[in-house]
């Protein structure tokens, strides 16, 4: 057995192997009214970190994400934040039912979700990530413009028709699924030709504010620069894979903050991520946070990455197991995986 200490908690590993598990955090399009909401109602671990929040923040971020009277959720500016905390929400809830003995070798979040990776490994404090990530959509939702697109195509195939009509790449997530940023009328003339010159391939509007990760957040990450460099961070004792590069974050705070800084106009090197993951072993794979699809209740929701993940899984030849962690119901079914007694 052995431990360290983080910013905000101790790690005590003992009944599980770390050398295999990936936890992993989605990011903005995974947000949906009612987020967290069975979490509070059961779980008092939940409903101090929605308190939390909501003090950090100076708004009631529990009815925000519960309630949405306003329809703000879908705004960056509080999308970002909402996330972040239903995500530690969850992986503290997870961390409560398991007595913390689940520790990962690996932490991976896909663009917003790096900041809750970030938060679970100790790099950054609850606090200091849901003001970094307020500021972040604020200056995206306010600097940013443009709209999104993903194609099932790979990045080689797409980037000269997106580059044609001034759209950037915004995000590799598979070989097969590429995001384009751009204006909108660029956006369509890029999925027309895609049309035409692949029928069968359907494009997918994402739900941004913006084209995240693209040449159109160069002036919302100018103004995010001074914000970064002013924040608390730690070098993380457990390994963070960056966006930006495709591989593990190097042990010093500085760079963490300068690759965070060119992660909002570079695309999100999602599948190299998984690729420097699985190359190292990993094998075992918890989602935490989030949800997607058309039910209106948080047990309906599907996790955000599942199908990437598991897609990504088959390039190697070896079993991997995926668990979600994005709601009561789930939180609970994974927590009993991991429980040393059913093994």
């Amino acid at each position: 057995m052995f431990s360290f200490q983080t910013k905000d908690f101790v790690i005590t590993m003992s009944n599980v192997d770390q050398q295999h598990i990936l936890f992993v955090f989605p990011g903005q399009g995974s947000q949906y009214r009612g987020m967290g909401s069975d979490l509070c109602q059961e779980f008092a671990t939940a409903r101090r970190i929605y308190e939390e929040a909501s003090a950090v923040l100076g708004y009631d971020i529990a009815k925000l994400s519960f309630e949405d009277a306003d329809d703000q959720l879908n705004l960056t500016r509080y999308t970002q934040p909402a996330l972040l905390t239903h995500s530690i929400a969850c992986l503290e809830v997870f961390r409560e039912l398991t007595d913390n003995r689940v520790i990962p070798a690996v932490a991976a979040g896909h663009s917003l979700g790096e900041y809750s990776a970030l938060v679970a490994v100790g790099s950054l404090s609850f606090a200091e990530a849901l003001l970094l990530v307020r500021r972040r959509g604020e200056f995206m939702g306010t600097y940013g413009e443009g709209e999104m697109l993903a194609f099932p195509l790979e990045v080689e195939t797409v980037r000269p028709l997106a580059e044609k009509h001034y759209c950037g790449i915004g995000g590799c997530n598979l070989p097969d699924q590429t995001v384009v940023g751009g204006r909108a009328e660029d956006l369509d003339r890029v999925a027309e030709e895609v049309a035409a010159s692949f029928p069968r391939k359907r494009a997918v509007r994402l739900k941004t504010e913006g084209a995240f990760h693209t040449y159109l957040m160069v002036e919302a990450a100018r103004h995010f620069r001074p914000v970064l460099d002013a924040a608390e961070m730690a070098v993380p004792p457990i390994r963070v894979l960056s966006n930006y590069t495709g591989d593990y974050h190097l042990p010093d705070a500085h760079i963490i903050k300068s690759r965070l800084f060119f992660q909002l106009f570079h695309p999100v090197r999602w599948i190299w991520n998984m690729r420097t993951a699985l190359n190292d072993g990993i094998d075992t794979f918890v989602e935490f946070g989030g949800g997607i699809g058309t039910g209106e209740t948080p047990d309906a929701k599907r996790p955000n990455l599942e199908s990437i993940l598991k897609k990504a899984s088959r390039s190697v030849e070896r079993e991997t197991r995926y668990y979600p962690a994005i709601n009561s119901r789930t939180l609970r079914e994974t927590a009993a995986a991991f429980d040393p007694s059913n093994a």
